[in-house]
């Protein structure tokens, strides 16, 4: 059997009922998203569905994390990676299965990343492999990840001891939904994502009365005078041929209006392509935030807490290329564009890394392909196109949902051989060989 004719056999069960199920899975996760490592309804749904499909389950992996895995005789062990969390904001797109969940303490929850359509692709995906697993050999692994959103969860799942639990990959594969047109799969090698940091800075000052300011160290001010100057550090320290944005996205101070407060803070968020930049941008947010104080007359230094790192995401060359090809063979060549680098930030990356393992990681298509035309003619795609973290962001189910779970089933194939059913089960041209002895279909190193 060819693994053009494995795919067709594989696919041909996304017909029907099992499409109409994802969408409703969809639907349902969209409506109870969850935060950071407090995934635990949608990790149990992942593991039960992994479990009804035949693969061994574990869970609880730095917290809420599930992994299962498939073994299915000699070959390379393929891993396939999608995040469960949501983010603190409040949905405005109207749709019937909306979410209104919020945190105990009121704070409202979207899934305005996609991870509920990131989920879904890869249930559907371990759903289907594992059906038509007499058509490929060698081991699947599927990773349902936590707390991507505040760069924790990937180490988490890392650091509670994953690869000893179920073996090593060969290569680590990911996607993530985007604001391009649905139907549609970015990729491209080389650096995709950026790098980014994270930081609470802290700001003292003296209190006092609002009619007495020159009693007083206002904090107010300092933090105005901080988030000023820092805007000045992409622009006048980082050469205009490199890649850097610096957001401060937090102000706090005060709580009435006649008291000058003791303190205030402010959270920065830095995203960079190169080590010198990013470098530069850390050395720089300490100057200035350190140099402000002192021109403040503040009576102690300011506190710079770290809150997450995101490293570089890097997708590996020939891996990507392989995948690209078996996209283009699949879907055709006009579906598959290349992937422009984007300043958003993943922790995708850590799987392959800590493997020793490529990794490639790419865009898939959730816009609706009319709005997105009209508004590129127009000129008006960040205006008509909500982006990820938008409350409005909601990718079109369809065609989303099967692009993305086809996209997974055509990359785990890429590298698991076509079984030769009624022939001598020898590996497909081109297969590359397992990196250890697979004991039956264990994956090791």
């Amino acid at each position: 059997m060819s693994d053009q004719d494995a795919m067709d056999a594989i696919m041909a069960g996304l017909a029907g009922p099992v499409l109409g199920e994802l969408a409703e899975l969809y639907q349902d996760l969209h409506r109870h998203p969850e935060p950071a490592f407090k995934e635990e309804r949608t990790a149990g749904i992942a593991a039960e569905r992994l479990r009804a499909a035949g693969f061994e389950v574990v869970t609880g992996l730095g917290g809420t994390g599930v992994a299962g895995l498939l073994r299915n005789g000699e070959g390379p062990t393929v891993a396939l990676r999608a995040d469960m969390d949501a983010l603190p904001v409040l949905e405005a797109t109207g749709l019937p299965y909306a979410s209104t969940a919020t945190t105990p303490d009121g704070v409202p929850l979207m899934h305005a990343c996609g991870h509920d359509m990131h989920v879904t692709c890869l249930s559907g995906a371990a759903q289907l492999l594992a059906a038509g697993r007499d058509r490929w050999r060698g081991t699947l692994v599927a990773l349902f990840q936590p707390a991507e959103e505040v760069a924790a969860g990937a180490r988490a799942m890392l650091d509670d001891g994953l690869f000893d639990r179920i073996g090593t990959p060969d290569v680590v594969l990911g996607q993530h939904v985007f604001p391009d047109p649905a139907g549609t799969l970015l990729i491209s090698p080389g650096e995709v994502l950026a790098a980014a940091d994270s930081m609470e800075i802290r700001l003292y000052g003296r209190g006092g009365h609002g009619s007495q300011p020159e009693r007083t160290v206002d904090p107010v001010v300092l933090a105005a005078s901080t988030v000023m100057r820092l805007q000045t550090v992409v622009s006048r320290e980082v050469s205009p041929f490199e890649r850097a944005v610096l957001t401060v996205a937090q102000i706090h101070a005060g709580h009435k209006e006649n008291i000058i407060p003791d303190e205030a803070s402010i959270t920065v968020n830095l995203r960079s392509f190169s080590p010198e930049v990013r470098r530069t941008l850390l050395a720089a947010v300490e100057r200035v935030v350190n140099a402000e104080a002192a021109a403040s007359g503040a009576p102690r230094p300011p506190e710079i807490r770290t809150l997450n790192a995101f490293p570089l995401t890097v997708n590996d060359g020939d891996a990507t290329a392989r995948v690209r090809e078996a996209f283009a063979g699949r879907f055709g060549s006009e579906r598959v564009p290349a992937m422009a680098p984007l300043m958003g930030s993943e922790d995708f990356g850590l799987f392959g890394a800590e493997a020793g393992a490529p990794s490639v990681f790419w865009g898939l298509g959730g816009a609706d392909p009319e709005l997105y035309a009209r508004a590129e003619r127009e000129g008006r795609l960040r205006e008509d196109v909500p982006s990820n973290h938008s409350p409005f962001f909601a990718p079109q189910i369809l065609p989303t949902l099967p692009t993305g779970v086809e996209a997974l089933v055509t990359a785990a194939l890429a590298w698991l051989p076509a079984e030769q059913i009624g022939g001598d089960g020898g590996p497909g041209p081109g297969t590359p060989p397992c990196r250890g002895p697979m004991g039956g279909g264990a994956p090791t190193r």
